[in-house]
This record gives C-alpha cells, structure tokens and sequence, in this order.
C-alpha cells in the first residue's frame, strides 16, 4: 500500500510541477490542444501538486487509508492558491504582453483575488476543525 501510495504522490508531483512551471511547452511537446494562455494548465498544475502532497500526508502519517481527509484538502487548497496569487503577480496589468494579447482584466484580476480570499478563508476552518 505504501509503494502504490508513493508512485502515485511522485506522479501526480511530476505531472503538477510540469504544468505549473512550463504549460505552454508541456502542451506542445505532449501534442495537446493549444491554448492562448498557460493559466488553466498551471491552476491545473496547482491542484495535482495539491493532490501529491495529500497522498504524502496521508501515507506518511495516515496509518490506514480513509481517504483525503481535510488535512489534504488544506494542501490541495494551499497549492491552489499560491498558484494563483503567483499567476496575479506575474501577470500584472500591462498595455500588451510580449505576446501581443491584452492583458488580464480588472474584473478577472478581482475575482482571483475574491477566490484566494475565500480559498484562504476555508484554510482558516480547516485548520481549526483538524
């Protein structure tokens, strides 16, 4: 149990860390459908890092499998968010991107806020109901 606990953490860590720091390449190199920007395969990216470190947890100090349990949905929801907060830092407002999109909107810079902000805020519950 704990071998298949650890292919699956070191799988689903090198699949997160892939999207996360190379989405673009990784989508290219892997012939998947392109996209314009690399936000959806890194919050992806995000999530199976997330995923990882609770499949961690939970072998390493679960003794029997019950599940996720809420101290993996405090990392799962962690990873999210520092996801995020670093796609808001690297994609501040510009008048064009190197690429020559526009940039993210005011409107969709405030909902990721809103959802870090609320993300943050279950830490808070989890964290007291553990």
């Amino acid at each position: 149990m704990q071998q298949l606990l650890w292919i699956e953490t070191m799988l689903k860590l090198a699949g997160g860390l892939t999207l996360a720091l190379a989405p673009l390449t990784a989508i290219r190199v892997l012939g998947l459908p392109g996209t314009d920007s690399g936000f959806w395969p890194r919050l992806l990216g995000a999530v199976l890092i997330g995923l990882a470190a609770a499949t961690f947890l939970e072998g390493r100090f679960g003794g029997t499998p019950r599940g996720l349990g809420i101290a993996g949905c405090f990392l799962v929801n962690l990873a999210a968010i520092a996801m995020l907060i670093a796609q808001l830092v690297l994609s501040r407002p510009r008048l064009r991107s190197a690429s020559g999109r526009p940039p993210q909107t005011r409107r969709g810079q405030a909902v990721l806020w809103l959802l870090v902000c609320l993300l943050s805020l279950l830490i808070v519950f989890e964290i007291a109901h553990v």
